[in-house]
């Protein structure tokens, strides 16, 4: 009778023991799967057009500090090589390896159309950096994160009429402007119009036959190549004012004026910062100024827009500008803080 007792209060306790670990096991599942997803990887690719150019190294080392601080397990920095070819396998490369976003500044805009469609049947999005994915008529097709482009060429148009105005450039017949172009980028348009229109509102009465300009594709040799060639083709110009559509168009000019022996008379404005530091730390450079704008906040905003809409489903904005300001060899130090390094 004894040892009924004892059998039937060890097969209640089992019993009462396997209803526990029945519920214990039914109610860990869903923490098992939060677990799961808050451990599952995302992974963030970054495809730029020049990849080994100052600007954007420094815009995908932003973007991958970002991506991870905001829990992302990898960042892939991308090169494009300026080629379109190079930058459509890149995007199927992405969408072969089902990464979770794609962050873009593209080489090439007609292949806007054809991107954002790979990457919306693959289900992924995309955020593009400084140059917008956009249709034929200039819609933007996908968020895009760059500076106010037309903007930051009136702030460059109107340092430069003033400096024309304080050393006596705006009525010297020796004194010309040249503007490198850059017309088959839409991001680079803006801030040559701007440029312009902002110096010929400020000087009404420069002669339009002293001014000149010159279409290169943003790499410092053929920014150099197309100075050099517009210097060479007016010798009566003694004393050039030269605005870009990048810095290193700046640079191209600057590298240009030295060998045709006009860089002590003459001021390039450049646009970006980012190499204009290194001229200022000359003893001399014809580089003056430059527009300073943050690769760092580009990257960095581009990620984050991104990353907030994979991990919060937070809608992301069409268009986010950055914010720009005029640096000099006097003050680029206290305005561009690390990055004037």
């Amino acid at each position: 009778m004894k040892l009924k007792k004892q059998m039937a209060v060890l097969l209640g306790t089992l019993l009462v023991s396997t209803l526990l670990w029945g519920c214990g096991s039914n109610s860990s599942d869903p923490g098992k799967s939060t677990a799961g997803e808050e451990n599952k990887k995302t992974v963030i690719a970054g495809i730029y057009k020049a990849g080994d150019q100052v600007w954007f190294i420094d815009e995908g080392k932003a973007a991958e500090k970002t991506a991870k601080e905001m829990g992302a397990s990898d960042f892939l920095f991308i090169d494009a090589k300026m080629n379109p070819d190079t930058y459509l396998q890149a995007i199927d490369n992405v969408i072969a390896q089902k990464v979770d976003g794609v962050v873009t500044c593209i080489p090439d805009q007609k292949l806007s159309k054809v991107t954002v469609e790979k990457l919306k049947q693959a289900g992924i999005p995309v955020v593009a950096a400084d140059d917008a994915l956009q249709d034929e008529s200039g819609k933007k097709l996908a968020p895009w994160v760059g500076i106010n482009a037309y903007k930051i060429g009136q702030v460059n148009g109107e340092w430069m009429a003033n400096y024309a105005k304080t050393n006596g450039l705006d009525k010297d017949n020796q004194a010309g402007l040249l503007i490198l172009t850059m017309d088959t980028v839409s991001s680079c348009v803006p801030r040559t119009q701007g440029e312009e229109e902002k110096f010929k509102e400020l000087l009404p009465g420069f002669s339009s036959d002293r001014i000149f300009k010159a279409d290169y594709n943003g790499e410092t040799d053929k920014g150099f190549n197309g100075a050099a060639a517009i210097f060479t083709a007016h010798p009566e110009i003694k004393k050039w004012m030269v605005m870009t559509a990048n810095e290193e168009g700046a640079v191209g000019a600057v590298r240009a004026l030295e060998q045709a022996g006009l860089d002590k008379s003459s001021c390039v404005i450049g646009l970006g910062g980012y190499l204009a530091k290194d001229e200022f730390k000359k003893e001399y450079s014809a580089m003056k100024a430059a527009t300073y704008f943050s690769s760092d906040a580009v990257g960095g905003t581009s990620v984050k827009v991104l990353m907030n809409y994979i991990l919060k489903k937070e809608e992301m904005p069409m268009e986010t500008a950055v914010d720009a300001a005029i640096v000099t060899k006097d003050n680029y130090k206290q305005i561009m803080g690390k990055n004037a390094e």
